[in-house]
């Protein structure tokens, strides 16, 4: 028996646990409070994507008349299917790697629609490993069992979301509640069955519901319903990223049907204080939800009750929430780490991230530190309370965690992770001497110098993830991005020469942008992607959001809102914007030409062949990005930079140089480094003195010595420090990351 069942509803990723209920699990274990928790959507899958489930999905199909020449093909193979279905679940699950070279032969797998796009992507494959070309081969294997799925037996099936139209800014709960009250569909069938044998097995006090999208709302209702109609006396509690964003203004009584509360922002104190209102002190039967049989008021923290049939919001406590630093490293128990299924649906490195392999999750900072797009919701707590964690707390959970779960991969999933944070990380990582594989979302701030991102690699970075948006200067001002093209053409060329992947967010049909704009910004991003400076990216398309600058004044950006009357979730807002361009009709020439720079091809191909209707002609010079990245970075002396010196085990030889008769004692320097060898020459004393600085200054002392303190004791022994410090040898040295000025 525990306090609390924490349940992530169906369907987020395939690869790794959504970190929600770990981070509640690890809040709650500080307070001694016993929870359970489970990725429902997970165990779902497993069940379906089963011999005995894919059995089940065929024996459903009762008129295969009606369905696509497609469907006919798969149900045909359907003993194809459920012949191997268990066997490629164990490959992607990582237990039967062997399989790769069955899958690979193409005579293994049957093959429907999604194989076709195999003729176009063949080119592709030269770039992955045997391993990783068989995971894409069986990724469109699931996939076209999904299509089967959605056209023949569940329309609301996908991978990574269930039923995601309905919960998309639904002002009113009526369609959804209208879905809750029809048939129980063929995967709710899936769901309660697993759901029933979890609370029978742990009989929790509380269920906790943490619905992160809307592509988890109606699973997670429809999950509360059956709980309500089985288990009356279990108290059940919403919150996570949907209702801090979609459910700020609920009115409609009948939610609280399915949910006795509803919590906001973040979670930890308002959990605990439902907790302690449901589990210390349980209301009688008929008694309000803010009050115990004693008439004692009961504390709520941003929490949503039904009192006297009104939707009531509770915000009554004076505590205030947990510092990041006391909520605990986040919990991943109980959850199957060993079942999560690896998929690659693109063939490109950096794209499959975020559905390849298992990370753990973790926050280096709460909020942004920017806080200014205007597209973004700002408003929120989640976004507009900054505050960063210490690398040492942080670095302190990266080892618990690696103990906890075995795995060495960390995706910090921060809003945008701050680059002194990062570096402070990177350079504990180093102390500790961990060796750990990470990745984050950034903004593509000019401190990420060269050096900066090659002690970010060092330390285990991977990949980072930033905003381009539009780019477009005058919309980049508009949206308050705070950064250029050209500024975040070279930041992204000093993580790509340092050996970090980079993916970018893009965006069309910003309010006041123009088709040119749109069709200059595809032109940057072919630049970009032609130059090799970034290697991954996706299209969004503008929505307006009711938290956001824009949203809150949309007049200033020339939108004109469509509004509803708010009962149910309230987030995007349709709108009607005053150039009157249907931005719709570039997404697929967009994206169509953005999934092609993934693959490195048809770089040259006009931009119109990727339209079916006239396009302008692009404004921006062909060699815009490459002229940008032209200008070499001048010797300025900055001497508050901290120096980095990553190389202590120099071999020295010291020698004899004659030069116009006259002798010199020199020293050779030899640094063996990863990939290459390092050899310079100094003059003797300065090689003793520069050496005596590496072993005094090494990576794993705490204090960091700033260039300025470094020219100081250069000159208390030799003179002209800044001929040495731009001299050729000390350049090989901070060209090859030997010595690193931050």
């Amino acid at each position: 028996m525990k306090d609390l069942l924490l349940i992530t509803p169906p369907f987020t990723q395939l690869n790794t646990p959504y970190p929600a209920t770990a981070y509640i699990k690890g809040f709650l274990n500080t307070k001694h409070i016993s929870s359970y928790q489970m990725d429902l959507g997970i165990e779902v899958i497993l069940e379906l994507f089963s011999k005995e489930g894919i059995q089940k999905v065929f024996s459903n199909v009762f008129d295969l008349k009606v369905t696509s020449e497609n469907s006919q093909r798969i149900f045909a193979m359907r003993e194809e299917y459920i012949k191997t279905i268990d066997q490629v679940v164990l490959f992607l699950q990582n237990q039967n790697p062997t399989l790769a070279r069955q899958i690979c032969s193409m005579n293994f797998l049957p093959e429907a629609s999604r194989f076709n796009q195999l003729d176009d992507m063949e080119f592709a494959f030269g770039n992955m490993g045997l391993q990783d070309k068989a995971k894409h081969l069986a990724t469109l294997y699931l996939e076209d069992i999904s299509d089967f799925i959605v056209e023949n037996i569940d329309l609301d099936f996908g991978f990574s979301r269930y039923a995601e139209r309905i919960g998309q800014s639904a002002n009113s709960f009526d369609e959804l509640y209208s879905k809750l009250n029809n048939q129980e569909t063929f995967t709710d069938d899936f769901t309660l069955k697993i759901l029933k044998e979890k609370i029978d097995l742990i009989q929790p006090k509380m269920v906790c519901f943490s619905v992160p999208f809307p592509g988890n709302l109606y699973a997670a209702f429809r999950c509360a319903q059956f709980i309500k109609a089985n288990y009356p006396n279990l108290k059940v509690v919403m919150g996570g990223g949907f209702p801090n964003t979609e459910l700020r203004e609920l009115k409609d009584q009948r939610v609280f049907e399915f949910f006795d509360y509803i919590t906001l922002d973040d979670g930890e104190l308002p959990l605990e204080l439902v907790y302690q209102s449901v589990v210390n002190s349980p209301p009688l039967e008929g008694c309000q939800n803010s009050k115990n049989f004693d008439g004692v008021v009961y504390e709520f923290k941003r929490t949503f009750i039904l009192e006297n049939q009104i939707v009531v919001y509770k915000n009554n406590t004076s505590k205030s929430d947990y510092k990041q630093a006391f909520v605990g490293t986040p919990d991943y128990s109980d959850l199957l780490l060993d079942k999560y299924i690896s998929v690659i649906e693109i063939a490109n490195p950096m794209h499959s991230l975020w559905s390849d392999g298992r990370w753990n999750k973790l926050t280096m900072a709460h909020g942004c530190y920017w806080g200014k797009c205007t597209f973004c919701d700002i408003s929120l707590d989640y976004i507009k309370i900054y505050e960063p964690i210490s690398a040492k707390i942080l670095v302190d959970r990266m080892e618990e965690l690696i103990e906890q779960t075995g795995e060495s991969g960390f995706h910090f999933v921060d809003e945008a992770a701050p680059p002194a944070l990062m570096r402070e990380v990177a350079l504990e990582i180093l102390r500790r001497n961990l060796v750990v594989t990470w990745w984050t979302n950034i903004r593509f701030e000019k401190s990420f110098s060269r050096d900066l991102c090659f002690l970010l690699k060092i330390s285990g970075c991977v990949a980072v993830s930033g905003g381009l948006e539009v780019a477009s200067d005058r919309l980049l001002k508009l949206i308050d991005k705070g950064v250029s093209v050209e500024q975040v053409a070279k930041v992204t060329r000093n993580f790509t020469e340092a050996g970090i992947m980079v993916h970018s967010y893009l965006m069309y049909g910003f309010p006041t942008q123009t088709e040119q704009e749109t069709i200059d910004s595809l032109e940057m991003v072919r630049q970009l992607f032609e130059m090799g400076i970034i290697q991954s990216g996706f299209w969004h398309q503008f929505a307006l959001t009711a938290h956001s600058p824009i949203g809150k004044d949309p007049a200033e950006f020339g939108v004109e809102p469509i509004m509803n009357e708010i009962l149910f979730a309230h987030n995007d807002i349709e709108f009607t914007d005053k150039t009157g361009i249907d931005h719709s009709q570039f997404s697929f020439g967009l994206k169509k030409s953005l999934l092609n720079y993934m693959h490195g091809i048809n770089f040259d191909l006009p931009l119109k062949n990727w339209f079916d209707f006239k396009i302008p002609k692009t404004t921006i010079d062909p060699d815009y990005i490459h002229d940008c990245l032209l200008e070499e970075e001048s010797f300025i002396f900055k001497g508050n930079s901290k120096l980095v010196f990553l190389d202590k085990n120099a071999q020295v030889e010291n020698f004899i140089k004659t030069k116009k008769g006259n002798s010199y004692d020199f020293t050779r320097l030899t640094f063996h480094l990863k990939t290459n060898i390092v050899k310079l020459e100094l003059e003797s004393n300065k090689a003793k003195w520069l050496m005596k600085i590496f072993a005094e200054n090494s990576s794993e002392n705490p204090k960091k010595l700033t260039l300025q303190r470094l020219k100081t004791q250069f000159e208390e022994n030799f003179e002209d420090f800044e001929l040495f410090w731009f001299s050729k040898p000390l350049q090989q040295l901070k060209e090859n990351g030997v010595i690193l000025s931050l």
